[in-house]
């Protein structure tokens, strides 16, 4: 920047490059430490939508003995910033005469795994092309548990990744999602009512109501689609189903998840409860 500021205007550059414009009025001091800077710039680049509150909870995973002000201070210096949430392309369509089902989870306190399970549904565009991706969320874990990228915005993009969620052995409680036509479809129904399965469905036009899937959508479009360059359908199955199912669930950290993965957090709660079992038994049936 400085060797090009005589040339060039310093707001130009800074968009240009991707750093702050105090970066050249005011240069930084040396790093006390760089084996740190480094390990942030590694970070940073590995998930670039992370904020200093996930990038301080990812330093520390890797042994670093740092807090958020540290981190944030790293990043001013370094330019660093999370990259902002693109828009979505409205994939809902919930002009149909199928049935509309009462939001069941509003207010409802998620108690363990396969209570609640979210689904949306989001475009992504190939290079000649655009394809649709569907997904299943367990809200507790935060775990994908079903997943489907099809070619058409049709009723058989959700029926199969309904059909390999439940393919694992699992079921929900509440199935939540948006009215859209997909969810409502009769077909789509009656394979959740056959396992037992409430429908529930945020109200037209709120889409606040089906948060937990929003969120998942954005991260995924923020944390993949947007950073990838597919070149067909099949580029595209591949890369996301090794982030959904790799990078998603045993890798990405959540704030919500005490900074664990979705995979770690849900062996940890499983073993205790199985431990709380254990306890309890020994007290109900002392030896």
């Amino acid at each position: 920047m400085e060797q090009l500021a005589p040339t060039y205007p310093v707001r130009v550059l800074g968009q240009v490059l991707g750093v702050a414009r105090s970066t050249y009025y005011y240069p930084r001091q040396a790093s006390a430490d760089p084996g740190l800077e480094a390990a942030l710039r590694e970070v940073a680049g590995q998930w670039p939508t992370y904020g200093y509150r996930r990038l301080t909870a990812q330093l520390r995973r890797g042994g670093w003995r740092v807090n958020g002000k540290r981190v944030r201070r790293l990043m001013k210096w370094l330019g660093i910033q999370a990259r902002k949430a693109p828009k979505r392309r409205r994939t809902t369509n919930s002009q149909h005469p199928f049935p509309r089902y009462p939001n069941r989870v509003e207010g409802l306190t998620v108690e363990g795994p396969e209570h609640v399970w979210v689904a949306d549904i989001t475009y992504v565009r190939l290079r000649t092309d655009c394809v649709y991706l569907a997904v299943l969320m367990d809200v507790f874990t935060r775990g994908i548990r079903g997943w489907h990228l099809g070619r058409a915005l049709d009723q058989e993009l959700t029926l199969t990744a309904l059909e390999r969620a439940l393919a694992t052995g699992r079921a929900p409680a509440i199935h939540h999602s948006d009215q859209g036509v997909q969810y409502a479809a009769t077909a789509y129904v009656e394979r959740l009512e056959t396992h037992g399965v409430q429908p529930s469905m945020a109200e037209t036009g709120e889409p606040a109501q089906n948060g937990y899937a929003e969120r998942l959508i954005r991260t995924i479009k923020e944390e993949e689609v947007e950073l990838s360059d597919y070149e067909d359908y099949h580029d595209a199955y591949w890369q996301i189903g090794r982030f959904l199912e790799d990078v998603y669930m045993h890798k990405r950290i959540h704030s919500s998840l005490g900074y664990l993965t979705p995979v770690e957090f849900e062996s940890q709660w499983l073993a205790q409860q199985a431990t709380d079992v254990v306890l309890e038994t020994a007290i109900l049936c002392p030896a």
